[in-house]
């Protein structure tokens, strides 16, 4: 079996990692990458999901690359169009084909003594093996699994005559047109799917265990499509971009530091949106604070529209049970169904799902520490693109791929074969990775790498002061050990 060997190896060929293989083609042309994506296709989470309206929850001038404009109509954009741009920017900078689909990873072993990693993979239907080598990892794979996602087991779940879909595994042939839906969750995949399924089902009701904050805005952004035809493509694009930018932290930062200031604004505004008798109190205000999980778009108002013309509902209350054709409630109330959709959340997944070693000892994420969210604790040459879960993906993914291609490059200039993050200090203050309080959050919380509370061993969850940490200041520093082959 023939071992392939390449400088740089990026798992996965989503939003990540096409964002990757075009900044290591533009800063470091002298390297050699290859991209394993585990399907058949380009395209990530844009590829995989096919459930009605998939559409992004962030806007596209942000959730774009820095360094190709979205030119389209709708700010918030569709599956459709997200998955259309992603194959553009693959093929106009030629980056499909490094692409090798349908290699599944399965585990990466590093050599200090050769400063290499060695990855297995399964490819195709009949599982061959297949092996690369390569001197840095790069795991751009996203965050969650993509197998399968997360459904309760629920009570009585079994006895259910209907189908129960969750959203990552829809398909083409299912049919809900004249039937009664219910959409259990109320995350952005509910109030997404909800008015999409309310066009053609006879009835779709909402269950929701307890309310998210919610924020209508305009698919189209008219301020962006006026400057689009007044200025050059990229300069109207970085405008808009920073002002969604700004916009977003000034949101943020007045989410945590005034909650109950936002929360009244954030009520009031769907207030607005609804009748006067309709019970705000229950089912549209959470019991947390803004921010604390991420706030649902509504484009367009369509979700209280579907709501306003009683083609959908929302019911807040505990399952009790699954009957042959409804779902029993804690309250005692029966909502009839002839099919449910599960939009219950996803698995998180460290490492995406690889098993990682390291001169013979296997990594265990939960011991790990993060090094400026994106690299852990004694795990030499291996970096993750994540985003942020304040803002859009794409925003912290281009400053952790330039920032690689920038550690890349002064390894070539010293000499250095390898670069591990050591952390000094073990009696630092520990804080979580992912400071939300969702669902999917707290089911992996044991499973998840740690932060600090200082730098480098924290990630800000803050664009401008990602920038000048990741951007400006030297790769350089007392955590970050650099050493030749030894």
């Amino acid at each position: 079996m023939q071992t392939k060997h390449t400088d740089v190896l990026i798992i996965g060929a989503g939003i990540s990692g096409i964002g990757a293989a075009y900044h290591i083609q533009k800063a470091c042309p002298n390297k050699s990458y290859a991209i394993l994506e585990g399907r058949s296709a380009l395209g990530g989470t844009w590829d995989l999901f096919r459930y009605p309206g998939i559409r992004s929850d962030s806007d596209m001038y942000t959730l774009g690359y820095c360094f190709k404009p979205w030119k389209e109509q709708k700010a918030i954009a569709d599956g459709p169009s997200i998955l259309k741009y992603l194959e553009e920017t693959a093929d106009e900078n030629h980056i499909r084909e490094n692409i090798q689909f349908n290699h599944q990873v399965k585990s990466a072993a590093w050599c200090s003594e050769n400063a290499l990693w060695t990855v297995q993979t399964e490819v195709g239907e009949a599982q061959e093996a297949a092996t690369y080598t390569c001197n840095f990892l790069f795991l751009c794979g996203g965050y969650y699994k993509y197998a399968a996602g997360y459904t309760p087991d629920f009570p009585g779940i079994d006895e259910f005559k209907g189908p129960i879909i969750h959203p990552q595994k829809w398909s083409a042939d299912i049919d809900y047109k004249n039937k009664k839906v219910v959409v259990i969750g109320s995350g952005a995949t509910a109030v997404t799917l909800v008015p999409e399924l309310a066009k053609d089902a006879a009835h779709v009701t909402m269950l929701q265990r307890s309310p998210t904050y919610m924020l209508s805005r305009p698919a189209e952004d008219k301020f962006a499509n006026r400057l689009q035809k007044l200025l050059p493509a990229k300069l109207a694009y970085d405008v808009i971009r920073w002002r969604n930018v700004l916009l977003t932290i000034f949101v943020f930062n007045r989410s945590k530091k005034k909650p109950e200031s936002m929360a009244r604004y954030l009520i009031k505004q769907v207030r607005k949106r609804l009748p006067s008798d309709y019970d705000i109190e229950t089912h549209f205000t959470p019991a947390y604070g803004p921010w604390d999980q991420r706030l649902c778009l509504v484009p367009d108002d369509d979700f209280f529209e579907a709501l306003n013309n009683n083609s959908a509902s929302v019911v807040t209350d505990h399952i009790d049970r699954f009957t042959q054709n409804s779902i029993k409630l804690k309250s005692g109330q029966e909502l009839e169904a002839d099919m449910v959709v599960s939009a219950t959340g996803l698995e998180l997944e460290v490492f995406n799902g690889i098993s990682i070693n390291v001169d013979g000892e296997t990594v265990k994420p939960a011991e790990t520490f993060m090094y400026k969210g994106m690299m852990y604790s004694d795990v030499p040459n291996l970096a993750t693109s994540f985003g942020y879960t304040n803002a859009s993906w794409t925003l912290r993914a281009d400053l952790t791929c330039a920032y690689v291609c920038r550690l890349l490059k002064h390894m070539d200039k010293t000499g250095a074969a390898q670069c591990t993050p050591r952390l000094a200090d073990r009696a630092m203050k520990e804080t979580a990775w992912f400071n939300l309080s969702s669902g999917y959050v707290q089911r992996a919380a044991d499973k998840l790498p740690r932060q600090g509370d200082k730098n480098p061993w924290i990630a800000p969850q803050n664009y401008l002061l990602d920038i000048l940490n990741l951007k400006f200041k030297t790769v350089e520093d007392t955590a970050m050990e650099f050493s030749k082959r030894s």
